[in-house]
């Protein structure tokens, strides 16, 4: 969780600590002190990228930073992991600054970048920080491609499916058309979560479900590739899909589950309903308990011999297809 007291980026090392209070050699600043905060957003196996070690190259002080909300006036340059805290790029920030349940702590933007945000910061009572090109490269990994926009926030809160299924019912009550659910076993890529939660919002889907563990925290990468859906596309983490699954069948919701084996195709099925599709992991597809769980197989058809679609483009296929019978 961000801290409102120290509003500056986090200095990462290998393992997410801080190291002690010396100085470093030939920068001035201090290595960690009082200012420093511990990075769990570079630990690894938690979807981002792992922090850069401490005392590096990059060690020095970042020229232009921290100008306001960090009380010492000082900043190191150790380029942030791709954590929950910083959003970056520009469909991202402005969904951000656009949704009022998002809590902002920092704006930081080229002269460039800032002309697409200016009205949304002035709106939102926020100051940007300006930054050039370079000192914003230094913020964060290389490569990362943040269009000259970034923004420090606070994760948002998780929904739970008890409240999926309780607006999907009053929806149901008002006449609204039944959204679809999206439910993704065990897919670990940012990225193409990312790109399930977009194909999600795009189609009016009504949320998107993952297990709570083997999946990617909402970070900057998959915040991008989502291109601000996240701000709108509930992400329901479940401890268990197949018992999630269960659930829903209770609720009158038919499971079908996307496998190049499956029965029938999309457009052979009825799926004007209560649909959930489920989509299983990159390369392995559905466990077996799964798919198991499942009312029915589907597949998309396709060129025989050719390879299957990845995930997040098979589920835009899916929801297209039901989006389609759905007039």
């Amino acid at each position: 969780m961000s801290d409102d007291r120290n509003t500056g980026p986090k200095r990462t090392g290998a393992g997410g600590s801080r190291r002690g209070g010396g100085k470093g050699k030939g920068s001035g600043t201090p290595r960690g002190g009082r200012n420093g905060e511990r990075g769990q957003a570079g630990e690894r196996g938690k979807g981002g990228r792992p922090g850069n070690r401490a005392g590096g190259r990059s060690g020095g002080p970042q020229r232009g930073q921290n100008r306001q909300g960090n009380p010492r006036g000082r900043q190191t340059s150790q380029p942030l992991a791709d954590g929950q805290d910083w959003l970056y790029g520009v469909h991202a920030v402005r969904a951000a600054l656009m949704n009022p349940k998002r809590r902002i702590l920092r704006l930081v933007a080229t002269e460039s970048g800032s002309e697409s945000i200016a009205e949304r910061a002035r709106q939102r009572g926020l100051q940007i920080e300006k930054a050039d090109a370079r000192e914003m490269d230094r913020m964060f990994a290389p490569g990362t491609v943040h269009q000259g926009i970034a923004l420090r926030v606070t994760p948002l809160p998780d929904p739970v499916l008890a409240d999926v299924l309780a607006a999907s019912a009053a929806a149901d009550e008002a006449g609204e058309p039944t959204r679809p659910l999206v439910i993704l076993d065990q897919v670990t890529d940012p990225q193409n979560v990312g790109a399930v939660l977009r194909s999600a919002a795009v189609f009016g889907a009504r949320a998107v479900i993952v297990t709570r563990r083997n999946s990617p925290p909402v970070t900057g990468t998959l915040a991008k590739a989502a291109s601000g859906a996240v701000e709108q596309m509930p992400l329901v983490h479940v401890p268990n899909v197949a018992q999630a699954i269960a659930v829903l069948q209770a609720e009158g919701w038919f499971a079908v589950g996307l496998e190049g084996t499956g029965d029938k195709s999309l457009a052979q099925m009825d799926l004007t309903g209560k649909i959930a599709i489920v989509m299983g992991a990159e390369g392995t597809g559905l466990r077996r308990l799964t798919a198991e769980r499942c009312d029915m197989l589907a597949k998309i058809p396709g060129e025989p011999g050719f390879a299957s679609l990845n995930v997040s483009n098979a589920t835009a296929v899916a929801l297209y297809e039901i989006s389609r019978q759905r007039g």
